[in-house]
């Protein structure tokens, strides 16, 4: 699965770097191992059978991280970096700054995860008929049997189900690449979404009556297809605005100099969540109304703002394109980004407000 723009999660931790990309574990996955374990110990099992049981799932979610790392580096070869992979109990998300525009890279990124199971489940396959190792799914069990044969169907079952066409799995986006190539972005999205949440009622409804695993995947699918098209008809929305036309004018800003205390009394009669610091009249970073509180709540009033901002060495300009501005805004992860012009704060680019924007324009376009 693959997640543009993906919020951080704070329940993450990372594991390590493959290919440069961080790998994260998030914390309902360890809890699915501990689940598994104690499910194996209530049912009589000996700890090594247990064990073998944990062991087997995260053999499991290692062939979730090729999946997902195929899509990262095809998506790095259009010159997209993806931030992390973070292994969740329903699989791997892929957080790219974006998919590519282009409908034909889209479908490349989109298959290349599946083509990696298949590719696997080939060697396994090889394997199994090399040593002579039983391959039917009867050989196949959480706790003994074929090793290569839980590989091979391992495989098998994660080509099928993201080949599915439950946008924004991976078959709905190759499905809506395909459609791209015969009409525009935007109506093939639409299409693509319509489908994925008629699959996800049908993964809904097999969940109620079987496995419950399938109702989290249907809520994965429905909000992850209207999330999906909400972004592309703000995009439409947008092409051609400039930042100027987008950006919160009136606003507070913050110095530098002054104590977390008083940043705290600005924030509280500031319709603001995030303030620009400024050192006399240059900018030199951005805070949260959130950190300074916390900061004060720890006992840190009295420290100086400028030991608690991010600092920033970003902006835009009135003339840029917003769509530009927010894919850089995207991949410095900043809350905002200033509008400067002739060096002069005059503006703030905040994606709340670019949205608020962009769904008045999206209104007005005729149906």
């Amino acid at each position: 699965m693959k997640q543009p723009h993906a919020p951080r999660s704070r329940w993450s931790w990372s594991i390590g770097r493959i290919a440069g990309i961080e790998i994260k574990v998030h914390g309902t996955f360890l809890a699915l191992l501990a689940w598994i374990l104690v499910s194996h110990l209530v049912a009589g099992e000996k700890l090594a059978a247990a064990t073998q049981g944990v062991l087997s799932m995260i053999a499991l979610f290692g062939i979730v991280i090729l999946h997902e790392l195929g899509h990262a580096l095809t998506a790095r070869r259009f010159g997209i970096r993806t931030r992390d992979i973070t292994l969740l109990p329903i699989g791997g998300v892929a957080r790219l700054e974006k998919m590519p525009d282009n409908p034909r890279q889209e479908l490349l990124v989109a298959i290349a995860g599946p083509l990696v199971n298949v590719a696997l489940a080939i060697v396994a396959f090889a394997g199994m008929r090399a040593v002579g190792a039983p391959w039917s799914p009867q050989a196949v069990g959480v706790v003994g049997g074929s090793l290569l044969a839980k590989l091979f169907w391992a495989n098998v079952a994660l080509a099928v189900f993201n080949l599915l066409p439950a946008f924004p799995l991976d078959g709905g986006r190759v499905l809506r690449a395909l459609l791209a190539l015969r009409m525009g972005r935007v109506r093939a999205t639409d299409i693509a979404a319509r489908i994925g949440q008629l699959m996800a009622l049908l993964f809904g409804l097999a969940g109620l009556f079987g496995s419950p695993m399938l109702v989290f995947v249907a809520l994965f699918v429905w909000i992850g297809a209207a999330e999906e098209d909400a972004l592309v008809h703000m995009n439409a929305a947008l092409e051609r605005v400039r930042v100027g036309d987008a950006m919160v004018t009136r606003f507070e800003t913050l110095d530098a100099r002054d104590p977390v205390g008083l940043g705290v009394e600005r924030a509280i009669h500031a319709l603001q969540r995030d303030f620009p610091v400024l050192d006399g009249a240059r900018l030199v970073g951005v805070v949260s109304a959130a950190e300074l509180i916390r900061r004060a709540a720890a006992g840190g009033a009295g420290d100086a703002i400028g030991n608690v901002m991010i600092e920033i060495d970003d902006s835009a300009a009135p003339g840029e394109l917003v769509e530009v501005a927010l894919e850089r805004l995207t991949r410095a992860e900043l809350p905002m980004l200033p509008v400067l012009d002739s060096g002069e704060l005059v503006g703030l680019l905040v994606p709340e407000n670019v949205a608020q924007v962009a769904g008045l324009r999206d209104a007005a376009q005729p149906r």
